[in-house]
Order: structure tokens, then C-alpha cells, then sequence
């Protein structure tokens, strides 16, 4: 059997995200609206068929991977 005494405690990644990075959020989501939206539309003139990331999603995405690498550095 194995020895559990000593084990590592393991915490979810419950952090909670401050209103500095909310805003910083927001801020770079409403600046990524148009540029997501011009991506989207290339995409679907370019493929002509509508992908199923539209443009909110794409914004949303660029806004939560910029966002950490700000607060990271």
C-alpha cells in the first residue's frame, strides 16, 4: 500500500481575477471585435462557408490569451 501522509495537497486553479485584469480584459475584447470580425470575413469569403468561431469568439479568444501574458510579465 501506499504511504499518504506526506502527499502534496493539489488546489483547483481558483483564482480569482482581480478588476485590474478585467479591465484590462475588456479593454483588449472590445479592440479585437474588429479585427476578429475582418478575419471572420476573409475566412468566410476565402473558404465560403460560414466557420463556426464567428467573430465574438475569435475576439474573445485573442483578449484571454493576451491578457495573461501582460500580467505575467
Amino acid at each position: 500500500m501506499t504511504d499518504m501522509t506526506n502527499a502534496p495537497v493539489v488546489r483547483a486553479s481558483n483564482r480569482k481575477r482581480g478588476l485590474e485584469f478585467k479591465i484590462y480584459f475588456s479593454l483588449i475584447f472590445i479592440l479585437a471585435i474588429p479585427v476578429g470580425t475582418e478575419r471572420w470575413i476573409a475566412n468566410v469569403v476565402r473558404k465560403r462557408s460560414l466557420d463556426v468561431r464567428g467573430p465574438l469568439a475569435r475576439a474573445w479568444a485573442e483578449a484571454d490569451r493576451i491578457t495573461p501574458l501582460i500580467f505575467s510579465a
